[in-house]
């Protein structure tokens, strides 16, 4: 075989166990404890869905794949998935809320529609709603 054939498999053999390593790293990387991490930004739900209501481009620059320490008022819990809860945190809007995943149901069962609540979630973006993922409870209010 010549020279170049087989500097041309090395490389492509490289390349191919570089990208399967990656991959690897990549779908086995763990995500933030939210509980414990220190929030990059700390806002009321309604003001959250109006920045990105009035500028979505600025409000996600600023705010997605950061940590949000929101308050706000449960409008509705709902199960997803078999083992995740969705908390909707009123914003005053009828057509968008801030939509928080919890991704255990275990000490949110406690929770009710009305409470006041404090979470800590990762922002994830704008699709009418703002939404917040691996959320964890700060505090609650009745």
């Amino acid at each position: 075989m010549k020279l170049y054939v087989k500097i041309a498999l090395f490389v492509v053999l490289f390349i191919a166990v570089s990208a399967i390593l990656a991959a690897l790293i990549l779908y086995n990387k763990k995500h933030p404890d939210t509980a414990k991490t220190k929030p990059d930004f700390i806002i009321a739900a309604p003001l959250l869905q109006k920045e990105f209501e009035d500028n979505e481009k600025t409000a996600s620059a600023r705010y997605i794949n950061k940590i949000l320490e929101v308050t706000g008022t449960i409008a509705s819990i709902t199960p997803a998935g078999s083992n995740h809860l969705n908390i909707s945190l009123k914003t005053g809007s009828d057509m968008s809320s801030v939509i928080c995943t919890f991704p255990a149901v275990g000490d949110q069962s406690r929770l009710k529609t009305g409470d006041e609540i404090t979470l800590r979630g990762e922002c994830s973006g704008f699709l009418m709603d703002v939404l917040l993922n691996n959320c964890s409870t700060v505090m609650t209010r009745k």
